[in-house]
């Protein structure tokens, strides 16, 4: 009887240690598993970040990390137009931040955000055979015509960016009527200087100057001092 028992006994310790060499052997297949998933997402992600990055280098020209969208666009209508490509890159930061069918509540349109009847001076002035306002929606159209007009205000204020990006905002009258009765200087520009109730175009000069810095300081980071070098070597 004894002899039984503890024949019993030693079969369940032999049981019990096969279990434990099976359950650890489950863990470290498991582990093995779990590991080689690791590796393999890791691949994955990695390569995944490779191919993004290498697109992201193909869609964004010169290198800049700040957006460039329509480069092609801008650069050509700012050598048609003797506009710096850098100013115009501002302008549709700020405005509409590259976004082609933004609709301001006023009713600008468009990448550089022109309202109609800036469409319709500069639709006459480039005797242009655009057909309608809607076409403001056409990045190349709406690039093209804001461009001339920051071109024509450039050379109205004597290459004043302060002035021009104002007027771009609020109108050449009222800034032509700031000028005439010395609320602000030619000279002398202070966007402090511009009244209180016009604190909107205070504050959009403001991100023109920040937008504009940030895609000089860019170039410079590369190494280029302009845009047109760029396309040039091309």
């Amino acid at each position: 009887m004894a002899t039984t028992k503890s024949k019993t006994r030693k079969r369940k310790r032999s049981r019990s240690a096969s279990d434990a060499v099976a359950v650890i052997l489950g863990i470290a297949f498991s582990f093995g598993i779990l590991m080689l998933t690791i590796v393999i997402l890791k691949k994955g992600i990695s390569g995944g970040m490779r191919e993004v990055k290498e697109k992201t280098q193909e869609y964004v020209p010169s290198g800049f990390t700040y957006p460039t969208d329509y480069e092609e666009y801008v650069v050509k209508y700012s050598k048609e137009f003797e506009v710096d490509p850098v100013l115009v890159f501002s302008v549709i930061k700020v405005e509409s931040n590259f976004k082609p069918d933004a609709t301001s509540q006023v009713g600008a349109r468009g990448l550089m955000q022109l309202m109609e009847d800036a469409y319709d001076w500069v639709k006459f002035r480039l005797d242009d055979d655009s057909e309608s306002f809607d076409d403001m929606y056409d990045p190349e159209t709406n690039i093209r015509y804001g461009t001339y007009y920051l071109s024509f205000l450039m050379e109205r204020y004597d290459g004043s960016i302060d002035l021009t990006a104002a007027a771009y905002h609020c109108g050449m009258g009222q800034v032509d009527s700031w000028l005439e009765d010395g609320t602000i200087s030619a000279e002398n520009f202070d966007v402090k200087d511009i009244p209180e109730e016009n604190d909107q175009t205070s504050h959009y000069v403001n991100k023109i100057n920040d937008a504009y810095s940030v895609y000089k300081k860019q170039l410079a980071e590369n190494e280029t001092d302009s845009l047109f070098e760029e396309t040039d070597e091309e």
